[in-house]
């Protein structure tokens, strides 16, 4: 049976499809968060099999394939690769009305021209076909970066990371994509983990300091953030469970701080202390550095205990955690902008029940001669499909500036999910295109088009100010 991709594929007016094909379609991508390994794109990866590129690593999947009842060693086990993708293709079919299954059809169709519906009964055909392209030159990962139409990459990394694959990327003069590096100092703010100390000792080597003191872990993550900033970031990225709004001083900051260390346990109000204080710290330091921040707001991890304990974290039991955001959000946003310090932020939530609250919070804190400071991020992790990027679009529409929106990201680490800038393109489209058919906006293609272009690259290009 033919695929269900097609060149008008979830375009449902007239204006939509002249929206995607004549100015969305070949706008070049700006991926400002990722996960992608530096590492295989520095060393141009080549892939054995479609197994490799397509399952490995992938949660989504993952979960799909446990929710089905496949046992977990055709899953993240010692099965062969074969047995994994042919399970896979057994589970497809069940995952309709999944965004797994336009992704899955998306993937295969732009990357191996494979036009048929994805099942058992074709998987073989499928896996020989992939497995046949993937040995050629241009299917390594700098070449499906650049097949790809991708301008920049700013993957997520740890301060203690040496970026030394960065460094080998931007010495590579045939490869054109920008892969630069975001700042991600999570583990320097989970001061309530066990392996809190363990980290400091690992930051401390990295920064070539000592870290005794509070001050020390503050001076530590500064030196990290300006050699990053070296190095060419221009972004950091928090993936947090809540907004802290605890008072703190300086004093019990660095009292919370050596108690930790120490190894003894923190109450939950000075867990929010030490929390508040350090990220407004972080705050100022990216204001400082000209960044952008992300926040990534409202999962809750590793639910599961004995999955977590012999798979390790990003495994695929996570989900959404319930909270309040209003208040502390705003607290926190108010407390930069009080003294000027409040840098580019993006905020994402992952339960939808907060996305007024977001739309709404982000219109306090605007500011003249930057266009969107305040960003409503794109639908993410469970909220990044059809009906969870329209409904984060429509609300940013109707609280905001749909037209000041920095667009989409992969939010992946997966080569292939670059088609994510394509369902979310035609989404746009066909979201804005019903706007015209309504009689909502005007058939006034150079206006609109501009604005779709604006949201496909030239917001971001703009916003980041990576040059």
């Amino acid at each position: 049976m033919k695929s269900i991709i097609h060149e008008d594929f979830v375009l449902n007016s007239e204006a939509a499809k002249i929206l995607y094909h004549e100015y969305a379609k070949d706008m070049p991508i700006f991926d400002y968060h990722c996960h992608l390994s530096p590492k295989e794109i520095a060393e141009n990866r080549a892939f054995k099999n479609i197994s490799e590129i397509w399952l490995h690593g992938d949660h989504y999947k993952w979960r799909a394939m446990r929710t089905l009842g496949i046992d977990e060693s055709l899953i993240t086990g010692d099965a062969d690769d074969k047995t994994k993708f042919q399970q896979w293709a057994k589970v497809v079919p069940h995952t309709i009305g999944n965004p797994l299954y336009h992704w899955t059809h998306l993937e295969l169709k732009r990357y191996f021209d494979v036009d048929v519906i994805f099942n058992e009964e074709s998987s073989e055909a499928i896996w020989n076909q992939c497995n046949e392209l993937l040995q050629q030159d241009d299917y390594t990962t700098q070449k499906i970066i650049e097949r790809s139409n991708v301008n920049v990459i700013c993957t997520t990394d740890d301060p203690v990371d040496t970026l030394e694959h960065h460094q080998a990327i931007k010495e590579n003069t045939t490869f054109e994509t920008k892969v630069l590096p975001a700042f991600r100092p999570d583990k320097a703010y989970e001061v309530q983990k066990p392996e809190f100390p363990e980290y400091v000792a690992k930051l401390a080597q990295a920064a070539s300091m000592e870290i005794n003191t509070y001050d020390d872990l503050l001076k530590a993550i500064e030196a990290r953030a300006n050699y990053f900033h070296e190095v060419g970031c221009r972004i950091s990225d928090h993936g947090i469970e809540t907004i802290p709004n605890e008072p703190c001083t300086q004093e019990e900051a660095a009292a919370i701080f050596a108690k930790a260390m120490s190894g003894q346990s923190i109450t939950k109000k000075e867990e929010e202390q030490y929390k508040t204080a350090t990220l407004l710290f972080l705050g100022r330091l990216y204001h400082s550095l000209n960044w952008a921040m992300q926040i990534h707001v409202g999962a809750i991890r590793n639910n599961n205990k004995r999955r977590f304990e012999t798979l390790g974290p990003d495994t695929g039991f996570d989900s959404i955690l319930d909270f309040e955001l209003a208040r502390p959000l705003n607290a926190f946003l108010s407390q930069l902008d009080q003294d000027n310090e409040l840098p580019k932020t993006i905020l994402y939530n992952l339960n939808p029940v907060h996305n007024y609250v977001i739309g709404t919070a982000i219109g306090n804190f605007q500011a003249s001669g930057v266009k969107g400071k305040i960003q409503f991020g794109s639908g993410w992790w469970f909220n990044d499909q059809k009906d969870g990027m329209i409904r984060q679009m429509t609300d940013l529409a109707n609280l905001g500036l749909l037209s000041s929106f920095v667009g989409m990201l992969t939010d992946s680490r997966s080569f292939l999910s670059y088609t994510r800038h394509e369902y979310f393109r035609r989404i746009l489209c066909d979201i804005v295109g019903g706007w015209v058919e309504s009689g909502e906006a005007p058939r006034d293609y150079k206006l609109l088009g501009s604005m779709i272009q604006d949201i496909c690259y030239h917001n971001a290009d703009n916003y980041f100010e990576i040059k």
